[in-house]
Order: C-alpha cells, then sequence, then structure tokens
C-alpha cells in the first residue's frame, strides 16, 4: 500500500501483499515455502481490477472512450464489471454489465452500488448463442450510442495488467526478501498456481516471470471440471458441460488471452467444487484469509501438483518458493451455500462443548437458587400467616389512646 495520498481509488488497484501460509504448509508436511498473493487487498476487491483499470486507461489513450459519452458494457463473471463499474464511477463512463444467472446477489449488489447497470442471462447460454452474457453484451453494443466492449476476453490489456503489475509486485516481494536459517528462500519465484478464467492473469504472470526473473519457473494452471481451459484437451472430456459452483474461472469456449502453449503454462489440473470449498475452509481457519471460492480451487491445485512426482522435488526442497493467487474475497459469496455451510455447519470444537457446559451450569444454578428463593418466600407467608395483622394492631392502638383522652 503506498504512503502518500492518492488521487482516487484507482491509485489503490494492485500492490498486494504476498503472505506466507505456514500453518497451511506445516499441515501437508511441506518444506517449501507457501505463498499466498492476496488480491482481495485490491481497492475494488478482486485480481480483476488490475485489468479494468489496465483496459479503460488504454481506451482513453487512444481515443475510444468519450467523456460523458461513452457507455461501458461488458460482460463478466463479476468481479470485472466491478473493477471497470469502480473506475467508470471515478472518470465518470456509464456502464451496462451482462451476468451469467449462476454468479451471486453479492456481486450484483455491488455492481448496482457502484452506479452499473446489470442485466442477468441465462447460466446454461452457451458462450455464442444470443441469449448468453456476450450475446446479449453484443446486441446492447450493437444498439446503443457510443457503446464499447472493452472486451476481456480478446483485449491486450488484460494479460499486459499481469506482466507489468502482477509478475513484478510476486518477483519484488520474492527477491527482496532475505534468506535466513529459519526462513530459507531460493530468492527465485521456483512455482506459481493460478487459476484460469479469461487467462490473462496466469498467462501474464507467467509471460513477466519467465521473460525478467526464473526461465525455469514451473507455472500450474487450474481449471474446474466442466471447464474446457485445460491442456491438452483430452483433461476435459470426462467432465465436459457439467456445471460447476465456483465462480470466475473456467469456461465453455478459449478466450483469446489465454496462452495454452505448455512454454507458458507448464502444467494443468483440473478441480472439483468440494475440494475448493474444502480448500476455502482451510485458508480462513488456518490463516484467517477471508478469501472466495476460486481461491480454494488455486490452492487445493497447488497442494495437489506438491504431492506429484515432480511437485514433491519441491515440495521437500527448502527454501523454494511456491505462490498460490488468491483471486478475490468472500465479499462476493456470503449468501452462498457453500459458504453458509463452511460459517455456519461447522463441527463442535472443544472449546463449544465448553460454552454450552458452562451455560447449563449457569442454567442449573439458576434453577437452584429460584427454588431457594420459593421456598424462603413460602416459609416467610406461612411465618406471616401465623402472626397478628399489623394494619389491625395499629388501628386497636388508636382506639386505647383515643380513650384515654375522653
Amino acid at each position: 500500500m503506498s504512503p502518500v495520498i492518492l488521487d482516487n481509488a484507482l491509485g489503490a488497484v494492485g500492490h498486494t501483499p504476498l503472505i506466507r501460509l505456514d500453518k497451511v504448509a506445516k499441515l501437508h508436511g511441506l518444506k517449501c515455502n507457501l505463498l499466498g498473493k492476496v488480491e482481495y487487498l485490491s481497492a475494488g476487491g478482486s485480481v480483476k481490477d488490475r485489468i479494468a483499470k489496465a483496459m479503460v486507461e488504454a481506451a482513453e489513450k487512444e481515443g475510444k472512450l468519450i467523456p460523458g459519452k461513452s457507455v461501458v458494457i461488458e460482460p463478466t463473471s463479476g468481479n470485472t464489471g466491478i473493477g471497470l463499474a469502480m473506475a467508470c464511477a471515478i472518470k465518470g463512463y456509464s456502464v451496462i454489465i451482462t451476468l451469467p444467472n449462476k454468479m451471486s446477489l453479492e456481486k450484483e449488489a455491488t455492481l448496482r452500488a457502484l452506479g452499473a447497470e446489470v442485466i442477468r442471462t441465462p447460466t446454461e447460454a452457451a458462450w455464442d448463442a444470443p441469449e448468453s452474457h456476450i450475446g446479449v453484451a453484443k446486441k446492447l453494443q450493437r444498439e446503443i450510442p457510443y457503446a464499447i466492449i472493452l472486451d476481456q476476453y480478446k483485449n491486450v490489456n488484460n494479460p499486459l495488467a499481469h506482466e507489468y503489475t502482477t509478475g513484478p509486485e510476486i518477483i519484488e516481494a520474492v527477491v527482496s526478501t532475505p534468506s535466513t536459517p529459519s526462513r530459507p528462500s531460493s530468492g527465485k519465484v521456483d512455482v506459481v498456481v493460478a487459476g484460469a478464467g479469461t487467462g490473462g492473469t496466469i498467462t501474464g504472470i507467467s509471460r513477466a516471470i519467465k521473460k525478467q526473473h526464473n526461465k525455469d519457473c514451473t507455472v500450474v494452471g487450474v481449471d474446474p471440471k466442466g471447464s474446457i481451459l485445460a491442456f491438452p484437451d483430452s483433461m476435459n472430456t470426462a467432465d465436459q458441460g457439467s456445471q460447476y459452483v465456483v465462480e470466475g474461472i473456467g469456461y465453455d469456449f478459449v478466450p483469446d488471452v489465454l496462452s495454452r502453449d505448455p512454454a507458458d503454462v507448464n502444467v494443468w489440473l483440473k478441480t472439483s467444487d468440494e475440494e475448493s470449498f474444502a480448500a476455502v475452509q482451510v485458508i480462513m481457519r488456518e490463516e484467517g484469509l477471508l478469501v472466495g471460492g476460486s481461491s480454494g480451487s488455486a490452492l487445493s491445485g497447488a497442494l495437489r501438483w506438491l504431492k506429484s512426482e515432480e511437485g514433491m522435488r519441491i515440495a521437500n526442497s527448502e527454501g523454494k518458493n511456491v505462490v498460490v493467487l488468491l483471486p478475490d474475497g468472500i465479499r462476493n459469496y456470503m449468501s452462498k451455500p457453500w459458504f453458509l455451510n463452511i460459517a455456519m455447519n461447522k463441527e463442535p470444537t472443544p472449546l463449544s462443548a465448553l460454552i454450552t457446559k458452562v451455560l447449563q451450569n449457569g442454567d442449573d444454578n439458576r434453577k437452584d437458587e429460584t427454588s431457594q428463593d420459593d421456598t424462603t418466600l413460602k416459609h416467610e407467608m406461612h411465618d406471616n400467616s401465623s402472626r397478628p395483622n399489623e394494619a389491625a394492631m395499629k388501628n386497636q392502638g388508636r382506639q386505647i389512646v383515643a380513650k384515654a383522652f375522653l
């Protein structure tokens, strides 16, 4: 974070911390350094803030956006839309976001709070169908004056934003942290693990690290079961077309900005909703990081890869640096059943058992005290019933005094 006063919220995009996930590493017996790039600490709450800022600023430089006239339209899973709505609120452009129905209510509410118009589309619609979020965005763009789709799926500024910011930030954090006997470090980014949606994040980070820093860095791409982004294509056939709950990663088409070249993304893994959400719970409970579902996908993919033959060489090497990209936070998913299950239906702990015991003992003590009070009151009433009536005694006394003065 910048130590100086910023002109606006766009100055707080990116510059996110790289945090040790030591407790998770210990749980899994890892000797390497497991590091999380925590993107929900960006101004708009996700890694997509970076591309939104880059795409808007590039469009302005190219004269594609006209202040007071342009209408920015974007089909999105939500986070790119939030980043664009934030940027456009600051810069004064109108925004329309097309959003599949499966995306969270929190994303829609955030978009509307930032002034965007939101159009929901069928989740099951194929990407190239007219009723899909992409198809509806194109229709609106054709018919609304001064409308423009910045198009995160094709816009070169998507991967460039990560090549110029996210990747260099990761490199700087690792290189700037000295190796010590208690915390050894190779001084290099040895592995990066990230989920793929548009693919701009993993492509840009890979290029930054491999070009500028460590050409031998292993880049692991994570793709949800049901998506078709993993390479080779044979990895996707078993679950192709099946629905998945996790948001923000995976697609039914391969975006132009995703490089599936093995030189850029060396390894691909497929993950399930169940393992993703289980990993979210681990990050929250062990590391205190309130991440979203796709962060769980990235972590579960990293842990699985580290148990592979190639990955174990890294996992068992002290000082090797494994970076996991954590794209967004739980803000976007608070009402989702998977999160409510994690938060509200957790297994009883020894502490919760102690709390119950203390409170039950308190209730029992109160019952005993109430019972004793009732008994005392009954005794007092019995005693009072055997005594002369106080009012009658006073009246009798008055009569005696009165007679004495007659």
